[in-house]
């Protein structure tokens, strides 16, 4: 098994272009299995193509145990002779300042990490960063996109190579690792957190992804991976003739604007931000419409600083934009207004504010959430919020929750959800296109804009509002109702809590028993 893999990995990087003679690498490595089977096999491969290799340990400051985890990883490359190189990290706070969740917080600054050593060490030779996701971790973000509507760029999943990122496990399962690790007599640490179904991707890699191999197909795992391929090379080929035909229908200002904000700075897939883009419809219409889709997706890329905020919902709306007669208009996330006069299709920014930051969107990581414990942020000009998870197992008056007899005294100001109902990522963010509210028992459903016109809210403060949300599903507009979706039952396991405190709803700290008028 272990000659079978390495060979298997060795071909995997001379096809994808891995690893050349002058070549320094950096590799990422935890301490994991994955990461010191990877870090193995360079070692070895090391010895046929004369590279340079060097190892990267980041501490994020969490684990209790991360301390022990750099220790065995510095006492691997003693073992093996190569260059060890310790960074210190706070995860947790770079993560509050950037308003970002702490799992992309973690990724940002381990990537900040490897870069910097690689500037530091190289010179003159092409510098690669090479990281330990295997097959699984391909398959598990390939489903972990599908479920979350993903396109072909997120189907096609990890890429073996991102500019100066390889991936050489991406060919091996967890399986042939660990088989390999044991028949080399090796041994790793492992993360406490990977056993807990805390996060989405953990639930995935422990439920769905073996029920798919042990019931459905033995190489599901594989063939996952010959699908991302396939979508990769398609989605490349599409993104090349999108490319040209944006350069024949599209035109833009060139005025770049300023001031994105720090989410911007740490974020992949930044657009240019440009003030305006024009896009001449005559010939626009005679394209395939799946090439018109792709070409106002590039126009909202170069206007936006995050693509993930643009949806299938969006598109769609240009589209219908286009097909109609005189002049109409639409409003897009980031003050982005499209108007269509004639035969050109205007994507003008009326909200600047939206994109420079001012209006962030705040992400409510599953991980900053510890039983019993406060987490506050705070949204600018709406004022506070504080979250708090419950377990009903430890919580005696739960049944107050759900008792439709009780008296609960209203309160517009803090609110109590079926945690384990929430789907997506929970995020604090200004409203969107499609956005939704579930309006009784029936699970009947009310667009928030027309909850917001019913009830008259001023036009002028819809944009500013910050709203409770999982995926297009608002659980909560703040200072006015709930979504009966995620109402507390009595077989409900977890609650949160979500106090709004100060701020332009006029929300206090008082947290009286109750979930309000829902």
């Amino acid at each position: 098994m272990k000659e079978n893999l390495y060979e298997k990995v060795k071909k995997y990087m001379n096809a994808n272009g891995m690893a050349e003679p002058g070549d320094c690498i950096v590799a990422g490595v935890s301490g994991g299995a994955d990461s010191v089977c990877m870090l193995h096999l360079l070692a070895r491969l090391q010895k046929e193509i004369p590279f340079r290799l060097a190892v990267v340990h980041v501490n994020h400051g969490l684990r209790a145990e991360a301390g022990e985890d750099a220790v065995f990883v510095e006492k691997l490359c003693g073992q093996w002779g190569i260059p060890f190189y310790l960074r210190e990290v706070d995860m947790a706070g770079y993560a509050a300042t950037h308003r970002l969740s702490q799992e992309e917080a973690g990724r940002v600054l381990r990537y900040q990490a490897f870069q910097e050593v690689l500037e530091e060490i190289k010179t003159g030779d092409r510098g690669r960063i090479a990281v330990a996701h295997n097959a699984d971790d391909r398959a598990e973000t390939m489903l972990f996109h599908m479920f979350r509507g993903s396109g072909p760029k997120g189907l096609s999943s990890i890429r073996p190579v991102r500019e100066s990122v390889v991936r050489p496990l991406l060919c091996a399962d967890r399986q042939q690792i660990e088989a390999y690790l044991a028949a080399e007599g090796l041994v790793w640490r492992e993360d406490s957190t990977n056993g807990e179904d805390a996060y989405a991707r953990n639930k995935i890699r422990h439920h769905i992804l073996p029920y798919a191999k042990r019931e459905i197909c033995g190489g599901a795992v594989s063939h996952m991976g010959e699908l991302a391929d396939l979508l990769a090379e398609t989605e490349n080929y599409l993104a090349r003739e999108t490319e040209k035909l944006y350069e024949i229908y599209a035109r833009e200002d060139m005025e770049r604007q300023t001031g994105l904000g720090r989410a911007a700075e740490t974020t992949e897939g930044c657009g240019n931000a440009y003030g305006e883009i024009k896009i001449e419809l005559r010939g626009f219409r005679s394209e395939d419409v799946v090439m018109q889709k792709r070409i106002l997706l590039r126009a909202l890329e170069r206007m936006t600083p995050h693509r993930k905020d643009i949806t299938a919902r969006h598109i769609a709306g240009l589209m219908e934009l286009t097909k109609k007669e005189g002049s109409k208009a639409l409003s897009l996330p980031y003050g982005i207004r499209a108007l269509k006069e004639y035969d050109t299709l205007f994507l003008r920014r009326t909200n600047k504010k939206a994109l420079q930051g001012e209006l962030p969107v705040i992400c409510i990581a599953e991980s900053a959430l510890t039983p019993g414990a406060a987490v506050e942020f705070d949204a600018p000009g709406a004022g506070g919020f504080t979250f708090i998870l419950w377990e009903t197992a430890f919580l005696p008056a739960a049944s107050f929750f759900y008792r439709k007899e009780q008296n609960i005294p209203e309160n517009r100001y803090t609110k109590w959800f079926d945690y384990d109902k929430i789907t997506t990522s929970l995020l604090l963010r200004t409203r969107r296109q499609g956005d939704y509210l579930t309006i009784d028992d029936a699970l009947h459903t009310q667009s928030v804009k027309q909850y917001m016109i019913n009830e008259k809210i001023p036009k002028a403060k819809r944009d500013d509002m910050y709203l409770l949300a999982d995926g297009a599903h608002i659980l909560w507009v703040p200072g006015h109702r709930v979504s009966r979706q995620y109402r507390v039952e009595k077989n409900t396991r977890r609650i949160l809590e979500v106090r709004l405190r100060g701020g332009s709803y006029g929300g206090t700290d008082r947290s009286i028993a109750g979930g309000g008028k829902d």
